[in-house]
């Protein structure tokens, strides 16, 4: 019995911290209230409250979660695209379902300016999982030092969160297309060389 307690539970709290994740990623941080991000999570105030503390807290949990996210994805990318998972990352990065789809997209874009703007606390989660996903990108690319590969890896981190948000904010869908091919295209001449899977010694 109090494992089924605990496990509705944990769906309840599961189910709001989806819920402010999307909410964030669509409305940004001042855009949406607890008593919204509630109503998405089909729970009341009262029940946000008790389980995520605060608009802050969850926020700051909502950044956490999406950053997992991809440091989940990289690694799929890296072992099912091999020496061309730069290039299918970043066509699907700037794809437009992707830029169409606010509330379910990537945490970098969505929410990087919000962090801008957090406390301290926020922006060391941020930096903290940012630090693991460039690490994590840094990794399969071919370069003179780990360090020119790390390099490689944050300027390749910018220009697909930026060239994101801003193919986002356009108003012709042909001019946001445009950017989209162009960003791709600087992410992989960014990139550069690319080890293959067989490259890899694990």
């Amino acid at each position: 019995m109090n494992k089924q307690i605990l496990s509705k539970k944990e769906e309840t709290k599961n189910r709001m911290i989806d819920a402010a994740g999307r909410s964030f990623r669509e409305f940004g941080y001042g855009g949406i209230g607890v008593d919204g991000i509630a109503k998405a999570a089909g729970v009341t105030s009262g029940a946000f409250y008790a389980h995520l503390g605060s608009k802050n807290a969850a926020f700051n949990i909502s950044v956490s979660v999406g950053l997992d996210e991809v440091i989940a994805a990289v690694p799929h990318y890296r072992s099912e695209y091999g020496k061309d998972w730069v290039k299918a990352f970043a066509e699907y990065y700037l794809g437009k379902a992707h830029r169409d789809d606010l509330a379910c997209g990537c945490a970098m874009a969505s929410l990087t300016p919000e962090v801008v703007k957090g406390e301290d606390e926020t922006q060391l989660i941020y930096e903290t999982k940012m630090k693991i996903i460039s690490s994590l990108m840094a990794d399969r690319l071919v370069g003179e030092s780990a360090q020119n590969c790390l390099e490689r890896a944050w300027a390749m981190l910018s220009v697909l969160i930026g060239g994101l948000n801003i193919a986002r904010a356009m108003k012709s869908d042909e001019l946001s297309e445009e950017i989209a091919k162009t960003v791709i295209g600087a992410a992989i001449q960014i990139a550069g060389l690319v080890k293959a899977n067989r490259d890899i010694i694990n």
